[in-house]
């Protein structure tokens, strides 16, 4: 085994001569060299004849000190070892590097909404697919898939009565304790129904069941596309010569489209008595008064106001959480990744939607 050289670096003229051993049980003391030579010389143009072994270590070490065309002395063999950790570290210096401050937030905004612009625009793609294969399946009786309806009936809409007539029916309960709390004041406790069916008819009603909805029925939509996407079940019904949008998209969204509406109701009803509840009991109003005021609210008004959003939030929520399963590239933490996207997507895009829809209602005095 040849002896071990103790690596050096000297000044002649103006190089840097290397030499020694330039290997891994050398590199603390080639790191204090280097980074001391780096200090007294700008851009030095190295010697490396004199260097008696080299590893990758040291061929890293001496790429620190000077570009690989800026070194010189060294035979073919050495050559090649240093040219190939020079391209090793190139192609791993875009991954370690990272950017920070100003630069980093403007690189993060810039690629989130490209993200967005990119998701919205299959989005109005995957839209226009869908309606497209409405209109193709919905003359022909044939086409149509009444066990697979049902089925997605079932569990998009019957499932979930029960988390959707609680939720309203407590939220309610909070709407009519708040707005006694703050009525109080100004004598006006009595104004509480009319703030209850407002609240409840118009926006709250509609709104809740579509975020049940979307974390409910949305994710599942997805998670059950997705995982036969993983599976490869899609590329079979393709196979098969069967749409997958027919097969698959078609009867969670016309079930989804036949439920929204009836949970919307049942949402609506939960949230009145939960305050008419509140009302009887801490405020003294009785329910003859209490309906008598929502009558004279103009309450039909209302309630068609908040059932003309349902059917447009079904359709989305359901064309994103079948989109989302579509996307799917095959492992399980896709699944989960794309599972997560549908859910907070589907629920922006039914409070954009209703803030749109009360503007608009608003202009026109509805």
């Amino acid at each position: 085994m040849p002896a071990t050289t103790v690596p050096n670096l000297s000044t002649r003229g103006d190089r840097i001569v290397a030499g020694g051993d330039w290997t891994l049980a050398a590199s603390p003391l080639l790191a204090e060299l280097v980074g001391r030579a780096r200090r007294n010389t700008d851009t030095p143009r190295i010697d490396a004849s004199a260097i008696a072994r080299l590893d990758t270590a040291g061929a890293r070490l001496l790429l620190d000190l000077a570009d690989i065309q800026r070194i010189d002395g060294l035979d073919s063999k050495r050559r090649a070892l240093l040219e190939a950790v020079a391209k090793a570290s190139s192609t791993q210096a875009p991954a370690s590097k990272r950017d920070s401050g100003l630069l980093d937030v403007f690189a993060r905004t810039g690629l989130a909404a490209e993200r967005i612009t990119r998701d919205f625009i299959k989005l109005v793609g995957f839209i226009g697919l869908v309606l497209a294969t409405i209109v193709r399946t919905v003359p022909n009786p044939r086409r149509w898939r009444p066990t697979s309806l049902a089925f997605h009936l079932e569990q998009t809409g019957l499932d979930a009565v029960p988390i959707v007539v609680l939720l309203n029916f407590l939220v309610g309960a909070v709407v009519a304790f708040l707005g006694a709390t703050v009525l109080k004041d100004f004598g006006a406790t009595i104004y509480t129904v009319e703030l209850i069916g407002y609240s409840f008819l118009r926006e709250f009603g509609v709104l809740l069941t579509a975020i049940l909805i979307a974390g409910r029925s949305g994710s599942a939509f997805t998670a059950q596309i997705g995982s036969m996407k993983s599976r490869e079940e899609v590329d079979a019904i393709r196979t098969l010569g069967l749409d997958p949008v027919e097969v698959l998209v078609m009867p969670r969204l016309l079930a989804l489209l036949i439920a929204m509406p009836l949970l919307t109701v049942l949402a609506m009803l939960a949230g009145i008595v939960g305050g008419g509840v509140v009302a009887a009991l801490s405020m003294d109003i009785s329910p003859t008064l209490f309906v008598t005021r929502l009558h004279d609210l103009g309450a039909t008004r209302h309630f068609w106001v908040g059932m003309s959003k349902a059917p447009i939030f079904a359709f989305l929520i359901a064309c994103i959480g079948c989109l989302e399963g579509f996307k799917v590239s095959g492992s399980a933490e896709s699944v989960g990744t794309h599972t997560t996207s549908s859910v907070v997507q589907a629920i922006f895009m039914a409070i954009l939607v209703d803030a749109l829809a009360a503007i608009f209602f608003m202009e026109i005095d509805v």
